[in-house]
């Protein structure tokens, strides 16, 4: 009797002849390209280093294309953008210890926001693994220590047929849900010297699918179908699980409002009469929430910025489907559904009944009437100016990326997105630099759109170097840099707390004649002159700059008070 798993692939003629007789000239860097093309890799980022070089000479010899950014932090944050925009395990190539370490703020924010990359560092030789002190040059006692934390995954490598394995293991950890970056470590030594291994030709791995238990789901459908005042929170999740069409027949269904967080921007149409946006940080939008008798969570874990600064204090039954463990009744007590969002919301509809509420669109205007008003009452005209024009000049289906800066804080809020997976930022984990070399990253995952970053001169002079990336591989990336003269955020929060910022100001450089020293066209912008000059920008192939001084101010918060 024969299993299934009995069976095995049988090597053709030619495979086995390629097998015994390997071309010359390979070393365990050829071992690296070749596993990540065996896995369907088209695409690296990363930066060279001395114990790396085995990997990157094995590129020569692959037709894996190679985008070099200038600092290792960007090289991160390009994969970041790569992974989210085409769904696939980024690759980011890194050398051992300083270079290494330099892509750390970068993997925090692709494991924040779940962003699939596949960093491979080099290590020290072989014989200096372990926690010797031997004086390697990058030498760590324990690098992999300083990624575990960050990371889903840590894959040490010691042997050259350990290779192909660990890279699929890897692989697979990256892209099954909640996807995330991945840490694999090849000791230099094991990267230089050269191998009779077979040339990899195999690899396809298959990351496990993550359905909703279903006797978790019969309970929340039953909720559902009871419900009197449902609402939703949708997040990244349905976005990364590319969900927003279930998400929308299930809303319909049910006539439940939904608001998207800051990371499932575009997971709901914004126009659509059940929409109540993404005014998460407004009390009006937190009361309408805390007043729904069932709450839907959608891939979200309702974090400080999805419960407006945990404020946010729920009356009713909570039904959490979220992908990522740890964050399930991390915040709130609720019906918990470990799954993947796609997989849970066609579990719903599936199962639950169509409800009538005419109502519902009436209340969720009434909402959106009272965040306008607040709004308004607080003479914030340039900024909402600013914004408009920024969603003018950008064509509907083209993704922007944007820094952690005063004008994104408002686009998490009040930008429509237009469609799922086009709006990203560094809100996952807050750090600086993120807008412009992520940005380069979508570029190469899709060359047909045109791609926005959106920087304050802050966050600009982070990431400055890669304009030489951008003028290399002639990347069509439009940078829009508001340019206030320092933290205009910290400078806000500082004065509202202190009475006075320290530290917040700035000296910094003529954006503009930077941007053309390095080959990039650039412009001097004004909010009256903004939506044109930034369109003409983006319509132009290959980079740009756009510099807009202005200082711009924040909305009062609702949460302190």
């Amino acid at each position: 009797m024969t299993h299934d798993h009995d069976l095995v692939l049988r090597p053709t003629a030619a495979q086995t002849e390629a097998a015994l007789n390997p071309p010359p000239g390979r070393n365990g860097g050829d071992l690296v390209v070749e596993s990540l093309a065996g896995l369907g890799a088209t695409t690296v980022f990363g930066l060279p280093g001395q114990h790396a070089l085995g990997m990157f000479d094995a590129l020569r010899r692959s037709d894996l294309r190679y985008i070099g950014l200038r600092v290792e932090n960007n090289a991160g944050f390009a994969a970041d953008a790569y992974g989210r925009i085409t769904g696939e395990a980024a690759p980011l190539l890194l050398s051992t210890g300083p270079g290494a370490l330099t892509s750390l703020a970068a993997l925090q924010e692709a494991r924040a926001a779940s962003a699939p990359v596949l960093a491979i560092s080099s290590q020290v030789p072989t014989a200096g693994l372990g926690g010797g002190r031997h004086g390697y040059l990058h030498e760590l006692p324990d690098q992999a220590a300083s990624f575990r934390g960050v990371v889903k995954s840590v894959h040490t490598v010691r042997t050259q047929s350990q290779i192909p394995s660990a890279i699929a293991e890897a692989w697979t950890s990256a892209l099954t849900v909640p996807h995330g970056p991945v840490w694999v470590e090849i000791p230099q030594d094991v990267l230089l010297a050269e191998t009779q291994i077979p040339v990899v030709t195999g690899g396809d791995t298959f990351p496990e699918e993550l359905p909703p238990r279903p006797e978790l789901t019969a309970v929340a459908a039953d909720l559902l179908s009871r419900t009197e005042r449902p609402a939703i929170v949708a997040g990244g999740g349905v976005v990364r699980a590319d969900a927003s069409k279930k998400l929308r027949q299930l809303a319909e269904r049910l006539q439940a409002p939904v608001v998207t967080t800051f990371g499932g921007k575009g997971a709901f149409p914004w126009t659509h009469p059940l929409s109540l946006q993404s005014w998460l940080e407004d009390r009006h939008t937190t009361d309408f929430l805390e007043d729904a008798d069932v709450l839907l969570v959608v891939g979200s874990g309702l974090g400080e910025l999805s419960s407006n600064y945990h404020t946010f204090k729920p009356r009713g039954r909570v039904i959490q489907i979220e992908a990522d463990l740890g964050k399930l009744e991390s915040n709130h007590p609720a019906l918990g559904i470990h799954a993947d969002a796609r997989l849970a919301l066609q579990a719903l509809l599936e199962t639950v009944g169509e409800r009538t509420d005419p109502s519902a669109p009436e209340r969720v205007r009434a909402v959106l009437d009272k965040v306008r008003d607040r709004i308004a009452a607080q003479e914030l005209t340039l900024e909402q100016d600013v914004l408009a024009a920024v969603r003018a000049a950008l064509p509907p289906g083209a993704p922007s990326f944007w820094d952690m800066t005063i004008l994104a804080y408002w686009a998490w809020s009040a930008f429509d997105a237009k469609a799922p997976n086009t709006m990203h930022s560094a809100q996952g984990a807050g750090g600086l630099g993120y807008g412009f070399p992520a940005a380069l990253g979508a570029a190469v995952a899709d060359p047909t759109n045109p791609v926005l970053a959106v920087s304050g001169d802050g966050g600009a002079l982070y990431s400055v170097a890669e304009l030489a990336t951008a003028r290399q591989y002639d990347l069509n990336v439009t940078w829009l840099i508001v340019d206030d003269g320092g933290y205009g955020i910290l400078r806000e929060y500082m004065t509202d707390a202190f009475g006075a910022p320290t530290a917040t100001e700035l000296t910094r450089p003529d954006f503009v004649a930077l941007a053309e020293s390095f080959g990039v066209p650039g412009v001097r912008t004004s909010p009256q002159t903004l939506a044109a000059d930034l369109a003409k920008a983006l319509a132009a192939p290959g980079p740009s700059v756009v510099v807009l001084p202005a200082v711009l101010r924040m909305f009062a918060p609702t949460h302190l008070g």
